[in-house]
């Protein structure tokens, strides 16, 4: 890869999780599908918040969180969206440059608040996600620091961004940019609910638009309206130069050209919160690619960091990710 200032940025919907614990009655009393997100208006969200306990409130957001990843594992990332000069447009600010993240999207003065995310976590661990997206959708070209586009090596941009016509044309937009100056184009599908409202779309732009494509096993049946796996692997093979697709215990494959990896996951304790395995499974695998490793060994990496995550709840990591790569990644280091 060219050299660049950055590895990786990353564009997405800036987001504080409420974490909290719920069990299955409270998700069927409420209409709400076990492991899927829902985008709610402000007023259900603030209905949602009131009925549950007491919750963790943490900076989250799907990119947002593979890019924290990536600066925990000590790669060069930088993310761009938009939230507003509130108290929890702070408390995302201070999270992400806190990991070591370039983060200088300019807060709105005005408009909706802080977009926020209620994460419903079943005692099978399975997280339930009701999203109100507040400022964040409000993100268009102007908000872009293209500069900071031209120097990654890899632009990050994830699937929730289609549901906004304003950052749909800021996600094009970074994506002409990246390519003009170098770059390559990774795009995670987000939720199978996402793929079912933009399914055309997704297609088209993984047929010719995107580099490395992230998307786990409903995400990826979705895209190709089919009950199997195997099918859908064998749709997108050769559609982009490499698709991750994961599997929760089974694990993950990563096609890249005509090579297949299947990829163990990672047992590191007792599973705990699935929130954000999908989010550091990415950062994984983008921090190995930014530093010249082949597919196989970037999958690892993020499975052992999705690994990590579900053994505890919310979706930033709170152990030392680099030393975590040190000590179980020594033997791809020394080949």
């Amino acid at each position: 890869m060219p050299t660049k200032s950055l590895d990786v940025v990353g564009i997405g919907n800036a987001i504080v999780d409420v974490l909290v614990q719920a069990d299955d009655a409270f998700l069927a009393d409420h209409g709400l599908t076990k492991g899927t997100m829902a985008l709610v208006d402000e007023a259900r969200a603030e209905r949602l918040y009131a009925s549950v306990g007491a919750g963790l409130e943490t900076s989250g957001g799907s990119a947002a969180n593979t890019l924290a990843g990536i600066a925990q594992l000590g790669g060069r990332a930088g993310f761009i969206g938009r939230v507003r000069d509130d108290q929890l447009g702070g408390i995302f600010a201070h999270d992400i440059r806190a990991v070591g993240a370039r983060f200088e999207t300019p807060a709105a003065t005005e408009g909706p608040s802080t977009a926020r995310c209620l994460i419903l976590v079943t005692p099978d661990a399975q997280r339930t996600m009701c999203t109100y997206l507040g400022a964040s959708v409000g993100l268009d070209p102007a908000d872009l620091d293209l500069s900071m586009v031209a120097e990654a090596r890899l632009l990050y941009l994830e699937g929730y961004l289609w549901d906004s016509d304003a950052a749909k044309q800021a996600f094009i937009a970074a994506a002409e940019v990246a390519r003009s100056h170098g770059g390559q184009v990774a795009l995670s599908l987000s939720d199978a609910f996402c793929v079912e409202r933009h399914r055309a779309s997704f297609q088209e732009l993984v047929d010719g638009h995107v580099d490395v494509l992230f998307a786990n096993e409903m995400e990826i049946t979705a895209l190709y309206e089919t009950d199997s796996f195997e099918a859908a692997l064998e749709q997108v093979r050769g559609r982009c130069r490499i698709a991750a697709l994961t599997r929760s215990a089974l694990g993950s494959v990563v096609l890249d050209g005509p090579d297949t990896h299947t990829i163990d996951p990672f047992k590191l304790g007792p599973l705990v919160d699935t929130t954000g395995a999908g989010d550091l499974y990415a950062a994984g695998f983008l921090h190995g690619l930014a530093q010249g490793w082949d597919a196989a060994r970037c999958g690892r990496l993020g499975s052992l960091c999705a690994g990590q995550v579900v053994t505890q709840l919310g979706p930033r990591p709170m152990v030392d990710l680099k030393a975590l790569m040190e000590t179980h990644c020594r033997a791809d280091q020394a080949a």
